[in-house]
């Protein structure tokens, strides 16, 4: 037996690599001598350059640059070859940089990020990657084109800094001073959501609240990202509002879509081309993939309708290992995925779920091992003479 395990983190919990390592184990337990192949996946929020850059065989080039409350820190850019980098916005301006009660989306910034992507232009590379998740910013990218050269000016015609709670003072947009190498390059923005800039669905109200935003504040950044849209309207003459992803970290897609002119892409499906995902498929018998929780939302762009439907197109069965599973997820079905089994195994709080996750995606692993030599042995025994 030929197995494949690819499958994205569990947030908080497991990592994609630790999800194939258990997967493996059950594997050659109930499968003695079977070949497997663990392939880390990512959808273009946390860990998808780590991902690319494991797959790639590229290396990490660490740069110092500032956290989102502007503090100095060190983050990185993966190379995939002598003109791609791949980079996470989240490594400088990511949510796990900030403890939880020290969140506040008025007061945070992209900047870091923008210090990256000019260092990687720096270092001569042309075409660049950026992966959008897990951000605690909801500045619209303002910092993070700021330390790109944009400029963005109030009504007296005064830089203001690129925060979210700055956002409603922007009037103008002077881009004279962006950096050179910028029109030399070309720019890819992968995520896993398509939300708006503003709106219900927009990246105030969507993501605000999990980044430290009280009701009050996200009104207000709302009122502020609203105005801002309409600023960046009228400096591009581009609908805005219809960037799909444009709401992602905190905006940043809309900010690198209009002053990068960067291509936004699905994340599962460039990272899956990025890794040479089909090649790996070559003579699989199943495929393994999951995701912390399993709902209607998977079959957007998320990882496991991705392997899926690479899987379908190729002939390949695959099935699903999750954490839960919720209301409509039955649709993944569409998208390849033959069967799906839980790590929760009983009543339980989500701490203890997290906390105990190891041993859930273990047992897991083995309900599904021992199921599917069931079904070898049955299917023999019906072919015997």
């Amino acid at each position: 037996m030929r197995f494949l395990f690819a499958s994205d983190s569990f947030k908080g919990s497991l990592s994609s690599e630790k999800t194939a390592e258990l997967l493996e184990q059950s594997a050659e337990k109930y499968f003695p001598g079977c070949t497997c192949i663990k392939v880390p996946v990512a959808d273009g929020g946390e860990g998808t350059a780590d991902v690319v850059i494991k797959a790639a065989g590229g290396k990490k080039v660490f740069v110092q640059v500032h956290d989102p409350y502007m503090n100095p820190i060190e983050a990185y850019y993966g190379v995939v070859n002598e003109k791609t980098v791949i980079l996470d916005m989240s490594v400088a301006s990511g949510l796990p940089l900030i403890p939880k009660e020290k969140r506040d989306p008025e007061l945070t910034t992209s900047y870091g990020t923008g210090e990256l992507i000019r260092a990687a232009l720096d270092s001569g590379y042309r075409d660049i990657i950026i992966a959008l998740g897990g951000s605690a910013t909801n500045d619209g990218g303002m910092g993070a084109m700021a330390a790109l050269g944009v400029r963005f000016l109030d009504d007296r015609n005064q830089p203001v800094k690129g925060i979210g709670a700055n956002l409603i003072k922007v009037k103008q947009i002077d881009t004279q001073e962006i950096d050179p190498n910028v029109k030399d390059a070309s720019f890819t923005v992968i995520c896993d959501v398509k939300n708006p800039l503003c709106g219900h669905r927009g990246a105030t109200y969507t993501f605000g609240r999990q980044k430290g935003g009280t009701p009050e504040k996200l009104k207000n950044l709302e009122n502020g990202m609203c105005s801002y849209q309409n600023i960046l309207k009228q400096y591009s003459g581009y609908d805005v509002e219809l960037i799909e992803g444009g709401g992602a970290a905190g905006g940043l897609g809309a900010a690198l879509k209009i002053f990068l002119k960067a291509e936004m892409k699905s994340g599962i499906e460039e990272v899956l081309t990025l890794i040479d995902f089909d090649e790996k498929l070559k003579g699989v018998d199943l495929v393994v993939t999951g995701e912390g929780n399993l709902d209607f939302q998977s079959v957007y762009g998320k990882v496991i309708s991705g392997v899926g439907r690479h899987c379908q197109a190729k002939g390949i069965p695959v099935v699903a290992v999750t954490g839960g599973i919720s209301e409509n997820y039955e649709g993944i079905a569409e998208f390849g995925i033959q069967g799906v089994v839980t790590t929760v195994n009983a009543a339980m709080d989500i701490e203890y779920a997290m906390d105990h996750a190891e041993n859930l995606y273990r047992n897991a692993a083995d309900r599904l091992f021992a199921l599917l030599r069931v079904g070898i042995e049955i299917g023999e025994k019906r072919h015997e003479p």
